[in-house]
């Protein structure tokens, strides 16, 4: 609905996807998109996991926190600080690590990681048409989000996706070829052979969208009205991956999917977790 409304009424919108505004994973993509490591194979993915918590208290909410606007559209529940946002102790917001508001790392870190995958494989406007997932959960606490996983993705070129957490998978992404490989991470790139870090892109091939910063790329777009390097369908597929894996993980049976009608075309209980009911009198 955002990625048609964008387009409707011409609006420019930049998705936080900054690694793609940084020169490194661009070079790592176009070497994979150019054919440096032969034939594209298989792709792994790696990122962090959430942790589980203890069962805790509810408490009024604090004065300052309108928390039924907070809570918005999800479910009426008891206010727990962890679930909304611990204030001390822990970095990132509780809400991020419960199921009602996030599907945790998954589309977290995730979709950050599977946007370059999908950049490097020439999917940017596709997405996988197999899934197949495990994870572990909680038993208690209200952080019930995903904890250690792995999702196998089929894409419609053949490529295998392996996205797991970073105890199985290294934290980036690792693509995989037929003559070669390259890793990429924040502020890291490697290559076998190593010949291929000092590869040159040549005028004639294939050369991605070149931002060299993510807020400024935007800024530009809105002045000369030109696509930016994360715009929003780009945004939307690499989200509607993560989300693809999260169902896969809390079904746990192999799903198959159709990127052109975005639907299950196997399983009915999948499609309906695609929404979620919204509590009164929200709407959209």
């Amino acid at each position: 609905m955002l990625s048609d409304a964008v387009r409707r009424y011409g609006r420019v919108l930049q998705v936080g996807s900054q690694q793609r505004s940084d020169t490194r994973f661009r070079f790592a993509c176009e070497l994979v998109r150019n054919g440096r490591i032969g034939e594209l194979k298989t792709v792994k993915v790696g990122f962090g996991r959430d942790p589980f918590t203890t069962p805790q208290q509810s408490t009024p909410p604090p004065e300052w926190l309108d928390y039924e606007m907070w809570l918005g559209p999800a479910p009426r529940v008891p206010y727990i600080e962890k679930r909304v946002h611990p204030q001390t102790g822990y970095g990132r917001p509780g809400w991020l690590r419960t199921s009602d508001y996030c599907c945790g790392m998954i589309t977290g870190w995730g979709s950050h990681h599977m946007d370059i995958a999908h950049w490097g494989m020439g999917m940017e406007y596709s997405g996988p048409v197999e899934i197949e997932a495990r994870a572990e959960y909680a038993k208690e606490g209200p952080w019930d989000v995903h904890g250690a996983f792995r999702i196998n993705y089929v894409y419609p070129n053949g490529v295998k996706v392996i996205c797991a957490d970073n105890r199985k998978n290294k934290q980036g992404v690792l693509f995989e070829g037929t003559d070669g490989w390259v890793y990429v991470r924040r502020g890291h790139i490697d290559a076998n052979p190593k010949s291929l870090l000092r590869s040159v892109i040549a005028p004639n091939e294939l050369r991605l969208y070149r931002s060299s910063s993510h807020k400024g790329n935007f800024l530009e777009c809105i002045r000369t009205r030109r696509e930016t390097v994360a715009p929003v369908e780009i945004g939307h597929r690499s989200n509607t991956a993560c989300v693809l894996g999260y169902i896969a993980m809390r079904l746990g049976r192999r799903l198959k999917w159709s990127p052109k009608r975005e639907r299950f075309t196997n399983d009915d209980e999948a499609n309906r977790m695609l929404t979620r009911s919204m509590r009164s009198p929200w709407r959209v």
